[in-house]
């Protein structure tokens, strides 16, 4: 290749990750994140479900730019004197305890949003894992840590069982992108076991504690939880069924194929299967701001790349419809969203809805952003009234 040629080469190369980067939306200014977050634990919104909206605004006050180890130290504060107020607490008010070691974990959890991209940011992860199992101890029903040995590794999960039911059906529930596997048990637990189900709480690939990174086979994780869970003799491993929330979701999806036998029903709530791993719409979803901050820094992390090309390249791999995979025969699912997702395509949802020769439900706000979420349909108010029914008639 002569001189000329490599030179318009490296240039075109250049434009094309010029372009992209240009396609991403410009990241809030400080002043402008802070007024998102305050809005967002007012209103009790994504990600700050249960914030108390005077505490954030005090985190929020000691911080004076978008550094993220000045963000982390910051909220890692009010999480270490709610730490030490739960431990103060325990000895003769264990109710209060809990409620203290839930607040730190929240905070501290928070410091660490949405990934853990730098020092503080990792510490902040260790207080919020520290603050979270200290609240599992006094969880009452019992929260059990899971330790799943795991191709030289382990697989960490929480299982809580509903209390007076001998052997109940059980729900492998798996967090998104940025809500972890301790986000599942806060949010959803309690819905659980109001509906008389068990469930364990799994961080999906590339977040958390899993034991791996995103690809092609990792679903792998997923059955070997279902293997250890069948060795139990309080569940009942003939009623098993799993949820995947956001990208948690594609990960229902692969194992509502993987699984057929062992699971007889799967929440696919909002997950990629297709046309999210496409360049184009990542170029679009990353021009949006329904994120608050951080969000191409997040997704890389999960596949572990750094530079956008990388991650754009490294996407498609993970559809489900260019394999053919869809056409396999499925466990029962239900499938959830909005049909104005900015993160995921509702096309996506449509895909899986009308291939293969399984039957499937389906669950669509025509008004909803992510997940189905709008003003009327909280992420609360989809789960309990759409989503633990149909796993209290699938798994009864």
């Amino acid at each position: 290749m002569s001189i000329f040629k490599r030179i318009a080469t490296v240039a075109l190369v250049g434009l094309s990750a010029l372009s992209a980067m240009a396609q991403i939306a410009p990241g809030r200014t400080w002043p402008e994140l802070k007024d998102a977050v305050t809005e967002r634990a007012k209103a009790q919104r994504y990600p700050l479900n249960g914030f108390d909206p005077a505490e954030v605004q005090q985190i929020l006050s000691r911080i004076g730019s978008l550094d993220r180890d000045e963000w982390a130290r910051s909220w890692m504060q009010s999480g270490d004197r709610m730490f030490q107020a739960a431990q103060a607490a325990e000895p003769s008010d264990r109710a209060k305890a809990r409620e203290h070691y839930l607040a730190a974990w929240r905070y501290h959890s928070f410091g660490a949003w949405p990934t853990q991209n730098s020092p503080e940011k990792k510490r902040a992860h260790g207080r919020a894992t520290e603050s979270f199992r200290a609240y599992a101890r006094l969880a009452e029903p019992q929260i059990e840590v899971l330790r799943i040995p795991f191709e030289g590794k382990e697989i960490i999960g929480y299982l809580q069982r509903p209390a007076g039911v001998a052997r109940p059906p059980v729900v492998l529930s798996i967090g998104g992108l940025d809500g972890y596997k301790e986000f599942v048990v806060e949010q959803y637990g309690a819905g659980y076991l109001k509906a008389g189900l068990a469930y364990v709480a799994l961080d999906m690939p590339g977040t958390g504690d899993a034991p791996l990174k995103i690809d092609v086979g990792a679903e792998r994780v997923f059955s070997r939880v279902i293997d250890a869970l069948q060795m139990r003799t309080d569940i009942d491993p003939q009623r098993m069924g799993l949820q995947g929330v956001s990208w948690g979701g594609h990960w229902a999806a692969r194992m509502a194929i993987a699984e057929p036998k062992r699971l007889k029903a799967v929440v696919n709530w909002a997950g990629p299967v297709h046309g999210y791993f496409h360049r184009d719409w990542q170029l679009k979803a990353l021009g949006t701001r329904e994120y608050l901050f951080d969000l191409f820094a997040a997704r890389a992390a999960v596949y572990g790349t750094e530079a956008l090309e990388d991650f754009l390249a490294y996407g498609p791999r993970m559809s489900l419809k260019d394999t053919g995979a869809l056409d396999k025969p499925t466990a029962p699912q239900l499938l959830v969203n909005g049909e104005r997702d900015t993160q995921v395509p509702i096309d996506d949802l449509y895909i899986v809805l009308k291939t293969g020769a399984t039957p499937k439900e389906a669950w669509v706000n025509p008004t909803g952003g992510h997940i189905g979420r709008d003003r009327q349909w909280s992420d609360a108010r989809i789960f309990e009234t759409v989503i633990t029914p149909w796993f209290a008639r699938m798994l009864r």
